[in-house]
Formats: structure tokens, C-alpha cells, sequence
């Protein structure tokens, strides 16, 4: 009938709400662990045998900078716009593959983490969730 921009429907946007607060709670715990893998060396064990070996205190500085910019992503969401949630979902992507390869130093607090990312991605990938402008 006319052209009318119709409203994003209340579940996009509580997704898109969740999301946002997901991504400041993984980019905390982010954080969290790549300051206790900097600080504490020996506080992660890595088996014998493990294909991937990196220096623990390396793979603190990645968690902590991957987390730092997770958090501004997180808040960035809350903006609406389309670029923030595209951003957000690159930065649970690269979340998710950096806490695939840290299954070894932490394998629950990992594996939690790759499942609110994969969370992350399904809340602002779904239909309705942003208003093209």
C-alpha cells in the first residue's frame, strides 16, 4: 500500500539486547582469563602431546585483547545499527576459534564460552533484527 518502515518485532530486539549484554559478559570473562594466564603463569596445564602449544602467557595477551574489544562490541550493539551487529558477530567468531584452541589450557571454561558465542551469533542472525535504512 504505501511505503512504511515497520518496526523491528519485541523479540529481535531482546535479542539483539541480549546479545549485547552476552558480549560484555564473554568479553569480561575474557579478560578475566588472559589476566590470570599473564599474572599466573603455571595456572593453566596444558597435556602432553598437544598439537597447538603456545606459551601460556601468549594466549593471556590474546584473551585479554580479544576480550577488551569483545566489551566494546558488546556496548556498540546497543547502538541499533547494523554495523555494530555485524562487528559483533566477527568478534564471537573469533572468540569462538581462539577458545577452540584454548580447550586444552581450560577445556569448561572454553567449551562455555564457544557456547555463548555460538549463542551470540544465533540471537543477531535471526530475521527481523535490524530495520534497513
Amino acid at each position: 500500500m504505501g511505503n512504511y518502515e515497520q518496526s523491528p518485532s519485541g523479540m529481535a530486539v531482546g535479542g539483539v539486547i541480549f546479545a549485547g549484554v552476552m558480549m560484555i559478559m564473554i568479553g569480561a570473562f575474557q579478560v578475566i582469563a588472559g589476566l590470570a594466564a599473564i599474572i599466573e603463569n603455571d595456572l593453566f596445564i596444558v597435556g602432553k602431546d598437544y598439537i597447538f602449544e603456545l606459551d601460556t602467557t601468549a594466549w593471556g595477551w590474546v584473551h585479554l585483547l580479544l576480550g577488551i574489544v569483545i566489551l566494546l562490541g558488546g556496548f556498540a550493539l546497543f547502538s541499533g545499527k547494523v554495523w555494530a551487529g555485524t562487528f559483533a558477530i566477527v568478534l564471537a567468531t573469533l572468540s569462538a576459534i581462539a577458545n577452540f584452541f584454548y580447550i586444552p589450557h581450560y577445556p569448561f571454561w572454553a567449551i562455555l564460552i564457544i557456547a555463548l558465542d555460538v549463542w551470540v551469533i544465533w540471537a543477531l542472525t535471526r530475521p527481523g533484527v535490524y530495520r534497513e535504512t
